[in-house]
């Protein structure tokens, strides 16, 4: 990638009010704020929790800062060590949340400030800048994060901003105007000691159709019931499992007693350990109509199982098809059924797929990997201001 900062037509005035870099006096780890709205269950989430633990102490010295409660991760980062900064325990974000931000951002000593998701990319790059905080790193991590993040406005307030797959670029660059020297793609990482394939008894039993995801409308949770509906009477002793929460369970509920006979669907909520869903299952399918790079397909793949997905987002830098699985048009009823169908059919397909796929993982989606890209360019921002100490 090419290390120019310079800002095109649309952040030059942004960019004069806000300097990209101011120099720091000591040398001492980097200070470094992860900012999220809440700890739900979330790929993204997880991602920041795997990253911040692994960070090269001698370099960085992580914290967290969340805007809202929701606590889900919170024991896993308590178990890992990792500071965690409530600035409100409102169930939105509000006034209260931004002025407590506002307040820590100002309170000074910050090098480096990291938002994640929609609303910390918002504000926490218009206060950060304000705040003149000296270096900041935005993410874009979500199929519809480029237009929600207002990035056609918001990029010059980053000094970079991460991808976490190389549509989202493409999006920021063809579609936002961002220019490509400020971007930079970090594919997600994923520990393949934590995520293996289990042993070939714990996957005896009916052959399972596992998705994991939250129950919103970009999951599109209606096309994977639909399919699956048309999948049942060829494979009656199939199952459906749904690992998420979310607003739409209720509808989701709805469709499945609708659509289903009883005992077809089993719904769980999020877990912290996918493991013993991975374990049982026979594929991972995956029906979104919006994605960028899902972490749950990454950890299927890491556990040896073949996975349909949609051709969306990043999702064709993951699944490769009639290799580690099967990509199909978005909201496709047919075509999903007919990919789960084939992997539902043919045992043996399946276990070529996994192995394919596990190994894919290991060569491109190390968590080792994604760390050391991550240390590599925040040390490559931080490297002016180390000059001037």
């Amino acid at each position: 990638m090419a290390r120019g900062q310079g800002p095109g037509v649309r952040g030059q005035g942004l960019s004069r009010l806000w300097p990209l870099s101011s120099p720091s006096p000591t040398a001492r780890p980097a200070r470094l704020v992860f900012l999220l709205q809440d700890l739900k269950f979330g790929g993204t989430q997880r991602q920041v929790l795997e990253l911040a633990r692994r960070l090269d102490p001698e370099q960085f010295r992580p914290e967290i800062w969340l805007l809202i409660a929701g606590d889900d991760l919170v024991p896993l980062a308590r178990d890992w060590g990792l500071p965690l900064t409530w600035l409100s325990r409102q169930e939105k974000v509000g006034p209260g949340a931004l002025t407590n931000l506002w307040r820590h951002l100002q309170g000074g000593g910050i090098d480096l400030l990291m938002p994640y998701t929609v609303v910390p990319n918002i504000w926490g790059r218009i206060l950060g800048r304000l705040a003149r905080v000296p270096v900041i790193v935005g993410n874009c991590r979500g199929g519809t994060s480029p237009r929600q993040q207002q990035e056609r406005w918001l990029w010059p307030l980053a000094d970079l901003i991460l991808c976490n797959a190389a549509a989202i670029q493409a999006t920021l660059v063809e579609n936002l105007g961002v220019p490509r020297q400020r971007l930079t793609v970090i594919l997600n990482g994923v520990d393949t000691e934590f995520f293996q394939p289990p042993a070939a008894a714990v996957r005896r039993g009916p052959p399972r159709v596992l998705s994991v995801a939250r129950l919103v409308p970009d999951k599109d949770h209606d096309t994977l019931i639909r399919a699956f509906g048309l999948v049942s009477p060829r494979h009656p002793e199939a199952e459906l499992w749904l690992v998420g929460d979310g607003p739409r369970r209720a509808a989701v509920q709805q469709l499945i007693e609708r659509t289903l006979p009883p005992g077809k669907v089993r719904s769980f909520p999020g877990q912290v350990d996918l493991r013993p869903f991975l374990h049982q299952a026979s594929l991972m399918a995956l029906s979104s109509i919006n994605e960028a790079l899902p972490n749950v397909v990454v950890e299927a793949m890491a556990s040896g199982l073949p996975v349909v997905a949609t051709r969306v987002g990043g999702l064709p830098e993951v699944v490769v098809p009639g290799e580690t699985g099967w990509l199909v048009p978005p909201g496709d009823v047919p075509a999903l059924a007919a990919a789960m169908g084939h992997l539902l059919g043919d045992p043996e397909a399946r276990e070529v797929f996994g192995r394919a796929g596990r190994e894919r993982v290991k060569r491109d989606f190390s968590l080792a990997v994604m760390v050391r890209r991550h240390e590599e360019e925040l040390q490559r921002l931080m490297a002016p201001r180390s000059g001037r100490r």
